[in-house]
């Protein structure tokens, strides 16, 4: 089976509605909204068949993530997904708030004492994810559906302290506090790595995710929903506003801040919902992923150098602007009509004093760093990590870990698991692969040292003398 990068890494294949052998959660919803007196389900003649339709749009999942205390949510679900089909409005989010939660800090520990109203099962399966802070289990990693990954999630040391800040202004107490909880809607085309991309928007505005739940319909849209704290007040607008500015702006912010050869040149942005679009160079050499894997090219050393190369200076750049990309590898990549290649896609990118510690699982698993993967508090060390895996590709022309899935080369990655090293690659590659992909992110060397290194390599092997000062 041939593996297309990024493909099913944001959220499961959608399965279409069936019900539950003879029971259909479908009748008891349109019976509780009739008997709820709702005046859609009341006056429209249609509106059984909408609901149906709304149903099997979706997987089988989302019939057992039905809160029926909460039944409007359906109608609410179904108008949200209706409106994403629209060019102009998309993306679609929504915003409310939920309730007041009682919160207690221990020490450095979150505990919750009592949890939200919605009524759902940690142990759901399917599409659905589930996550609790504090010292409970975890089955979401905001990245991708993690069901059968059982990773030991860290603290996020900024929202901690922000919700520390809360108890003592708001109960004047260290241990005990309410929390608003609110919930966030987001309907959009589904795409590989949507998932982690919302996430990583809700975290760099501040946001703790308590919940996710997240869904494929049929024909190809997403419904994404997530119960978050972090939020101080039980305004939903300011969020709105928050969310809407982070949305638009949250890719460009970057993107026009860097000018340098080997990053791809961002030319204008319209950053108006819902026209959200970047417009950047035009690259016709396409990405080092499909010169790699589509064209099947084995590179000459001396290609491969000026490769990695290009690769180190790029994002020395970025590093020395104190920006993090958070998802190097080759489909990122891209080469021009002289095959410089040069980073794109600052999707997920953060600028490292944006402020908050670092911890929401943001990237792709097969070039993912061990301490991303497990929620630990993560810098620039994390795009060298990726480097190393990058350089691995370059060297093999292989995919990492093309005999796993993307979530069990997750695991073993956090477990020590590495691509084996390459046979009759030049020793200098070989060593720098190891060090960069070093457990310890401290023992990794940095993008400036790798382009000094890599260079004079390049140098050894064409036969000249003079660097490159460029």
């Amino acid at each position: 089976m041939e593996l297309t990068e990024g493909v099913g890494e944001s959220s499961s294949p959608p399965r279409p509605f069936g019900g539950f052998g003879a029971y259909d959660i479908r009748n008891d919803v349109y019976n509780r909204l009739i008997d709820n007196g709702n005046e859609e389900a009341i006056s429209n003649p249609s509106f059984r068949e909408q609901l149906d339709a709304h149903f099997c749009r979706l997987p089988a999942s989302y019939g057992v993530d039905v809160n029926m205390d909460r039944v409007e949510d359906v109608l609410l679900h179904q108008r949200i997904l209706t409106e994403a089909k629209d060019p102009e409005k998309r993306p679609v989010f929504h915003v409310r708030f939920l309730e007041h939660i009682q919160s207690r800090v221990d020490g450095d520990d979150d505990i919750w004492t009592s949890d939200t109203s919605r009524g759902h099962n940690s142990t759901h399966g399917g599409d659905m994810i589930h996550m609790r802070n504090g010292n409970c289990e975890v089955d979401f990693e905001p990245c991708s559906k993690l069901e059968d990954l059982n990773l030991d999630v860290r603290k996020n040391v900024g929202n901690a302290e922000k919700r520390k800040d809360l108890a003592k202004s708001s109960s004047g107490r260290q241990d005990t506090f309410h929390l608003p909880v609110h919930e966030i809607i987001f309907s959009t085309i589904d795409k590989p790595k949507l998932l982690s991309q919302l996430s990583a928007l809700l975290s760099d505005i501040g946001l703790n995710i308590r919940e996710a739940h997240v869904f494929s319909t049929t024909d190809g849209y997403s419904l994404d929903v997530f119960v978050v704290d972090g939020w101080p007040i039980e305004d939903t607008d300011g969020l709105h506003k928050a969310l809407a500015k982070a949305i638009a702006g949250s890719e460009v912010d970057i993107s026009q801040e860097v000018r340098h050869k080997n990053i791809v040149q961002f030319i204008g942005a319209c950053t108006k919902l819902p026209e959200l679009c970047i417009v950047t160079e035009f690259m016709p050499g396409g990405s080092l992923y499909d010169f790699l894997h589509k064209n099947h090219n084995v590179l000459e050393l001396s290609l491969l150098l000026r490769f990695a190369v290009d690769i180190c200076k790029g994002m020395e750049y970025l590093h020395r602007n104190d920006i993090i990309h958070r998802d190097l590898k080759t489909a990122n990549l891209l080469m021009d009509t002289n095959n410089v290649v040069k980073v794109a896609d600052f999707g997920v990118a953060r600028f490292q004093n944006q402020g908050g510690v670092m911890t929401a699982e943001t990237g792709t698993y097969r070039w993912m760093a061990p301490e991303v993967i497990n929620h630990q508090p993560y810098d620039q060390k994390a795009d060298v990590f990726s480097f190393a895996i990058v350089l691995w590709e370059l060297v093999t022309a292989k995919i990492p870990y093309e005999n796993l899935t993307p979530l069990q080369a997750a695991l073993g990655v956090r477990q020590g698991l590495r691509p084996d090293l390459p046979k009759n690659a030049h020793p200098k590659l070989v060593e720098v692969m190891q060090r960069c992909w070093e457990e310890d992110p401290s023992q990794r060397p940095s993008f400036t040292e790798l382009t000094a290194e890599l260079e004079e390599l390049l140098h050894e092997i064409e036969g000249n003398t003079e660097p490159d000062n460029s």
